[in-house]
């Protein structure tokens, strides 16, 4: 890890201080894997490709964590190693229990800002004053961690789709991700039913979108499945809707973002058993302030009924 930290951030835009992974020592990173911290590597065809280094917060009891020395070596690059790397251990955290993530970005590098800004990660405030001779000018910007819940069967993440619908907005958007056959499809179903649209919500594979109406706040359905990028995702007007509509997107991880700064990112995850957990990841204020606690009640109630 110390090797990768260090051969990532010396290919990186130089910056003044230099960044302190260049004069980490391997004694440094060994003291730094000491509980409560502990690393995260990524692979490539079992190649080790990216590193981070994650350190729990013992005066929030675990509840707060801190992302540190988060690279991707030269030749891995626009794989998405770092996205994949950062997303799973967010989830990670998540099933630990973690409730808050946070991490240092240096102010020179507007671009590493943006970066964070798209995975949900906000500006909270600027550096402290007395760390900036050692950090340099930056801001430190934090996120909510996903919230799981469990859906055991596929009824059971109809049900988690038509309670998340009952909250929804004109205007809002869902980007979901997961394997094939995950349930991303379902859990549309799900929100359509909610929302008391007319017509089967189907995957719209071949159309790619679909507008589904009805009563109150239609559906916008899209599958980015066959879309290579995000400009493919503009050309088909998957934002048409967004006024008096709810717009889902399967398979929109990575071309979708740029729809919202508000928005909601659902990640399915199926275990060896089949039953499905999914993670909800708020981006923008309006799902920080979202009532994740009502949700989870309110769909562990429809179970016992």
């Amino acid at each position: 890890m110390h090797d990768v930290a260090r051969r990532a951030f010396a290919a990186r835009q130089p910056v003044d201080p230099p960044a302190a992974a260049l004069s980490d020592t391997a004694a440094d990173v060994a003291n730094a894997l000491r509980p409560p911290g502990f690393g995260v590597v990524a692979q490539v065809d079992g190649q080790i490709a990216g590193s981070l280094l994650v350190r729990l917060d013992e005066a929030t009891g675990g509840r707060i964590a801190t992302l540190r020395r988060v690279g991707v070596l030269p030749e891995y690059r626009r794989l998405g190693v770092a996205d994949a790397m950062v997303r799973a251990t967010l989830r990670g955290l998540a099933d630990a229990g973690v409730s808050r993530a946070r991490l240092l970005a240096r102010a020179e590098l507007p671009s590493t800002i943006q970066w964070w800004r798209v995975r949900g990660f906000m500006t909270d405030h600027a550096v402290p004053a007395r760390d900036r001779e050692r950090l340099g000018d930056g801001y430190v910007m934090s996120a909510f961690l996903p919230t799981p819940l469990v859906a055991a069967t596929a009824g059971r993440m109809h049900e988690l789709g038509v309670a998340l619908a009952h909250r929804l907005q004109a205007g809002d958007v869902i980007i979901a991700s997961g394997q094939l056959g995950a349930g991303k499809t379902v859990l549309a179903q799900g929100i359509g039913d909610g929302l008391g649209v007319r017509g089967p919500v189907i995957s719209p594979t071949f159309v790619l979108s679909r507008l589904h109406r009805g009563t109150g706040l239609g559906l916008v359905h899209v599958d980015a499945y066959r879309l290579g990028s995000a400009a493919e995702l503009e050309d088909i007007d998957a934002g048409a809707g967004l006024g008096d509509a709810v717009t889902y997107i399967e398979w929109g991880a990575g071309l979708a973002e740029g729809l919202s700064d508000e928005r909601l990112e659902a990640h399915i995850e199926v275990d060896e058993q089949g039953a499905r957990t999914v993670y909800f990841s708020p981006v923008g204020r309006r799902w920080r302030q979202f009532d994740w606690d009502d949700l989870a009640r309110d769909y562990q109630e429809v179970a016992h009924v």
